[in-house]
C-alpha cells in the first residue's frame, strides 16, 4: 500500500527540503513475523525491519496519554486545546525530553517497551534470552527540525555489536509530522563502517591540551541530500501509526524528518541484545552513567 510519499514533496531534514524522488517507502515485514530465519535474512539485507501494527495499539495509546499528562503537569502543553491534540505551549518548553521527565515510574510506557510483544519479538529474532538497556530514550519533539543523520554504534559500541534499536511511535505520525527515516542499504557501506562507524563519542585525545573530543558529537553529516548522493539509496520512511515498530542495526544510517505539524511528536528509542553478550556499561544499571563524566575515555591521538 502506498504511503503517498511522492504526493508530499515538502519533506525536509534539518530544514533542508528534499525532492520527493529522494524518498522511498519502508518495506513492511509483517508477512515474515513468525519466521526468525527470514527476519534475520531481511535485516542483513535491508538493515532494518518495519513491522506496522505489531505492537498493541491500545497499549501504546494509553502510554501516550500518560506522557501527555506529564507534559501538561510540567506546564508545556497549550492550555487552549484538548490534551489529546498534543499542542505545545507557545512559550513553555520541556526542560529535558528524557527518562526522568516521562518514563521514570511510568508503567504504561515501560509495559510497551519492555514486556509482551516487544520482548517476544527480540527473543525470537535473536534466538535466546534478551536483555534491554536500562536507559530509555524518550523523544518529545516540538514542530521544527529533527535529528541529524548518524549511526547508533558511535553512542553505544562498547558492548556487543549484535545490538538493535527499536524506534516506537507513541501516536500516529503522518509524513508531515516527520518520524524516522533510514538511508537505504547504508549499513553495507564498508568505508563508513570502518571510519565513522569505529568512533566513540565519549572518547577524547588525552595528549592534547584542549582534550579534543573524538566523534563530532555523533553526527555523520549536516547535509542529508549530499550524504544521500555520496552513498546512494533513498531516505526511507512511512506514515507511522501507534502500534508500529521499526528496528534496525547499529550501523544503519538514520535521522529524523522535520516536524511540519503543530503537534508534539512522541517516540522512543530503546535497545535490545542477547542477555549472554556484554552490554555497554554506559546504559545499564539502576542509574546509567550515559554520556556523563564517568563515560569519558582518554586516548593517545
Amino acid at each position: 500500500m502506498s504511503t503517498g510519499i511522492k504526493e508530499f514533496p515538502a519533506l525536509s531534514i534539518l530544514s533542508q527540503e528534499l525532492d520527493s524522488e529522494h524518498f522511498g517507502e519502508l518495506r513492511p515485514s509483517m508477512d515474515i513475523i513468525d519466521d526468525a530465519d527470514a527476519l534475520r535474512a531481511r535485516m542483513a539485507e535491508d538493515g532494518y525491519l518495519y513491522l506496522p501494527g505489531y505492537l498493541n495499539r491500545d497499549a501504546v495509546l494509553e502510554a501516550r496519554r500518560t506522557v501527555l499528562e506529564r507534559i501538561a503537569a510540567a506546564g508545556a502543553m497549550h492550555p487552549d486545546y484538548p490534551l489529546e491534540d498534543a499542542i505545545p505551549h507557545p512559550e513553555i518548553k520541556m526542560q529535558r525530553a528524557s527518562l526522568n521527565d516521562v518514563v521514570a515510574g511510568n508503567q504504561a510506557v515501560l509495559k510497551v517497551l519492555y514486556n509482551g510483544p516487544m520482548m517476544e519479538f527480540y527473543a525470537r529474532f535473536l534466538g535466546g534470552a534478551v536483555r534491554h538497556f536500562d536507559y530509555t530514550w524518550f523523544r518529545i519533539m516540538r514542530p521544527g527540525p529533527s535529528t541529524a543523520p548518524h549511526m547508533d554504534i558511535v553512542y553505544m559500541g562498547r558492548g556487543t555489536h549484535n545490538l538493535y534499536t527499536a524506534w516506537t511511535p507513541f501516536g500516529d505520525i503522518p509524513l508531515q509530522m516527520g518520524g524516522l527515516a533510514i538511508l537505504e542499504k547504508s549499513h553495507l557501506h564498508r568505508r563508513i563502517n570502518e571510519n565513522y562507524g569505529r568512533k566513540d563519542v565519549d572518547t577524547f585525545c588525552a595528549n592534547r591540551d584542549n582534550g579534543h573530543a573524538i566523534g563530532n558529537g555523533g553526527s555523520l553529516s549536516r547535509h542529508p541530500a549530499k550524504l544521500r548522493e555520496n552513498l546512494g539509496g533513498r531516505w526511507l520512511t512511512a506514515d507511522f501509526r501507534a502500534g508500529d515498530l521499526l528496528t534496525f542495526t547499529m550501523n544503519t544510517i538514520h535521522c529524523g524528518v522535520d516536524n511540519h505539524s503543530d503537534q508534539y511528536r512522541l517516540s522512543s528509542d530503546t535497545r535490545y541484545q542477547l542477555a549472554s553478550e556484554p552490554a555497554d556499561e554506559r546504559w545499564i544499571g539502576e542509574n546509567p552513567i550515559a554520556h556523563g563524566p564517568d563515560a569519558k575515555k582518554g586516548l593517545i591521538c
